[in-house]
């Protein structure tokens, strides 16, 4: 019975160290990111512009897991800034699609650069293996998220 428990700690514990793992980079990543310039929500919005030339504010939302409105209003201040455009799309006046400037990519670059540093930082002392090992541990996780939600979803 005691294995159980030991278990059941060790698992708990884990949990907590991803989550404090998440909020540490995430403060790390925004201390660094600001010096760009861009909101960390828009920041996010504007390196998925950039995979994603020319989608619909409705493809962008889907793609980022959250509303059109809620994409509408960081499109608005990346675009009030000139870090995008907006462009009717021929086929149906109520769609916009999306595209980067040249002030936009400039951002971008920097902020690949940023996140290069800090991955290299992270990671450093690594083996490859090491990297590997984490990855498909993380799969299984992300794998047994995902029949959880789907549970819930069926409900």
């Amino acid at each position: 019975m005691e294995d159980c428990s030991e278990n059941k700690q060790i698992i708990r514990e884990t949990i907590r160290q991803i989550i404090d793992f998440k909020i540490k980079h995430r403060k790390i990543m925004q201390h660094y990111l600001q010096k760009t310039g861009v909101y960390h929500s828009q920041h996010r919005l504007l390196m998925e512009i950039a995979r994603n030339k020319y989608a619909s504010q409705k493809d962008l939302a889907k793609l980022m897991g959250v509303s059109t409105a809620t994409i509408a209003v960081s499109l608005k201040k990346l675009q009030k800034n000139g870090y995008i455009n907006k462009l009717i799309d021929k086929n149906d006046n109520r769609l916009n699609n999306i595209t980067i400037t040249k002030k936009g990519n400039e951002i971008v670059k920097q902020s690949k650069q940023i996140v290069d540093s800090i991955d290299e930082k992270l990671f450093s002392g690594f083996k490859k293996e090491d990297i590997y090992t984490l990855f498909t541990l993380f799969q299984k996780l992300n794998a047994n998220l995902d029949m959880i939600e789907d549970e819930i979803d069926d409900k």
